[in-house]
């Protein structure tokens, strides 16, 4: 139990299946929440700045997926507060918002709210703020994390949170390109193999959101978030708002996609163009 911080609900735990009905771990309780901890000490010191300013602060997770990531920082970090500060899971799946409904009311976490809401639902949504300090995407699926950053920049949120997951859809147009490529650029030997074209394509999706979200003035930082016997999907990515020129990401973003044949991909990485100021 010494993984257990003590301010840490036992009963939160064992509903999310984290600890056993008798409060045991196995390996895999323990890789999972090596991973949930690990991504809040990246996350604390966002909310620590935040509370700075005296004011309630809005977060949502995207993609929430069975909430582990909401109903933990709310554990740890918010359920301390006695403000209107407020977790909102927005997933698509409703059986999941059933379900995280049902356990923040038993748990009487109060200030947490799941939706049942597409991601162009959720930004019109008059059930979301207008702003938001910090959303966040765990794992979110292929397009899901671009789905995230589009709601992040509508919502102009102070800091964004990525964990991208599966991203096939970069790769799928590199595929497509490939047999043009070959005989055109030495550079397409990169990702001539079906192995190389996924790894590739994934390494580009996360190159090219971290220009978008620098053509939106956000200074960006990637890293690991756990060691790679932890998790293979181990890239993170911690977005700040801090309005720095957008000239030259947004202008090496566009140079990017036109020489690796990604132009038909331009709509999706400039979303949001009233935000950027080139």
């Amino acid at each position: 139990m010494h993984e257990i911080r003590p301010e840490q609900s036992i009963e939160l735990l064992k509903a999310l299946h984290i600890l056993t009905r008798d409060g045991k771990m196995n390996q895999d309780s323990r890789r999972k929440l090596k991973q949930v901890y690990h991504l809040f000490q990246f996350i604390e010191p966002l909310l620590l700045q935040l509370e700075q300013e005296g004011r309630p602060m809005q977060l949502v997770d995207h993609g929430a997926g069975k909430s582990y990531l909401g109903f933990i920082l709310y554990d740890l970090f918010f359920k301390s507060r006695h403000d209107a500060s407020h977790i909102f899971g927005i997933e698509t799946r409703n059986e999941l918002v059933e379900s995280s409904r049902a356990l923040a009311q038993r748990l009487a976490f109060e200030r947490m709210s799941f939706l049942h809401l597409s991601v162009a639902e959720s930004i019109v949504s008059p059930q979301l703020p207008a702003t938001v300090d910090i959303v966040t995407a765990l794992h979110a699926c292929d397009t899901a994390t671009d789905d995230a950053i589009s709601f992040a920049l509508q919502k102009q949120a102070r800091f964004i949170v990525l964990v991208p997951c599966c991203q096939a859809e970069v790769a799928s147009v590199l595929k497509k390109l490939k047999g043009q490529s070959l005989a055109r650029e030495a550079l397409t030997e990169i990702w001539r193999h079906p192995l190389h074209t996924r790894e590739f394509g994934s390494q580009v999706t996360n190159v090219l959101r971290c220009l978008q979200l620098e053509a939106h003035g956000y200074q960006v930082n990637v890293t690991e978030l756990v060691g790679w016997e932890h998790s293979m999907k181990n890239e993170l990515i911690i977005a700040s708002y801090k309005n720095l020129p957008r000239q030259k990401p947004a202008r090496r973003l566009q140079e990017v996609l036109a020489t690796l044949g990604l132009e038909q991909m331009g709509q999706r990485f400039f979303s949001a163009p009233a935000l950027i100021e080139i």
